[in-house]
């Protein structure tokens, strides 16, 4: 890419309790295509238990910075990264995602020849932790994580584990919702588009990402999602029965079974077999009724967990 072309970059990348996986995610980042004097990684702790592990970790590359978050959410994370980004341009990836080695490359060439550009939303790939032993939660996963042009198409958002934005469209639209442990994501994204400003999804914008493989992991999963709905319901109701409207139309959404779901999955999917379109169906099935039972515990007087 010629220098003129090549605005700095500043990465987001916030992490809690994987190291691990981080370190897969900033090795890719320091072998990026893009010009390596014109982007940053800017790498924010959201109180892990273990902060001096990551601190530690990030010192070893030489384009990322540590800074740190107390609060717990990954949006008022981001919006610490924010506040320290030099770039003109400013990315979001999460630390388990593993970015394609052109992605900053193929991200800046999108936003920049995209007129009136808001928010580019990049491909992200779901991947199996063993392709020989493939879980029904996995085979779940790779069917409904993550369908960023759909999102963006259909919703005006998409997750911020695959995002390029110009710093001046932060500056205008505002920063994440600090106070939402999920889901901030939409709100940000759909108040993006109601600035006016274009909304694109490019599919060779890549990261990966691994499937949930565990009843446990999706379940996690399911309640932090659940609680994100809900919270963005309490912020976005102007009055007391409108935000139990919001709240009936999600719980009955969730307990009508998904039949049109499953006719998807047990005729037009390219599942290998009959019994892995049931698995997925299942997996569903329990996805719904853990949504509801969290959403009445919310309702309840419970509060959102991140976890």
């Amino acid at each position: 890419m010629e220098h003129l072309s090549s605005p700095f970059v500043s990465v987001i990348v916030p992490v809690f309790n994987d190291r691990d996986r981080l370190k897969i995610c900033l090795e890719k980042l320091e072998n990026q295509t893009y010009p390596n004097h014109l982007y940053e990684v800017v790498v924010v702790d959201n109180a892990s238990d273990n902060g001096e592990e990551v601190k530690d970790l990030v010192a070893r590359f030489a384009r990322a910075i540590a800074t740190y978050e107390s609060f717990p959410s990954s949006f008022a994370a981001r919006n610490q990264g924010i506040s320290l980004a030099k770039g003109d341009i400013i990315a979001f990836t999460d630390a388990d995602c593993i970015p394609a080695l052109n992605w900053i490359e193929k991200g800046v060439k999108n936003l920049l020849f995209t007129p009136n550009c808001g928010l580019v939303a990049g491909k992200i790939e779901v991947f199996f932790k063993d392709s020989s032993k493939v879980t029904p939660v996995e085979l779940y996963e790779s069917l409904t994580a993550f369908p960023q042009k759909e999102l963006i198409e259909k919703y005006n958002y998409a997750a911020t584990a695959n995002i390029f934005t110009f710093k001046d469209v932060i500056k205008r639209v505002g920063n994440f919702d600090a106070r939402l442990k999920s889901s901030g994501d939409i709100e940000w994204g759909q108040r993006v588009a109601k600035f006016g400003y274009q909304q694109i999804y490019a599919d060779e914008v890549c990261v990966a990402h691994p499937a949930r493989y565990s009843f446990t992991q999706l379940f996690k999963r399911t309640v932090r999602l659940a609680g994100g709905m809900c919270d963005l319901y309490d912020k976005q109701s102007s009055s007391w029965l409108e935000r139990n409207k919001m709240y009936a139309m999600g719980l009955v959404q969730n307990l009508v079974p998904p039949v049109n779901f499953w006719l998807k999955i047990l005729f037009k999917s390219n599942l290998k077999s009959f019994n892995q379109k049931l698995q997925v169906c299942w997996v569903m099935f329990l996805v719904r009724y853990i949504s509801a039972g969290e959403t009445l515990r919310l309702k309840l007087g419970g509060s959102s967990t991140r976890d």
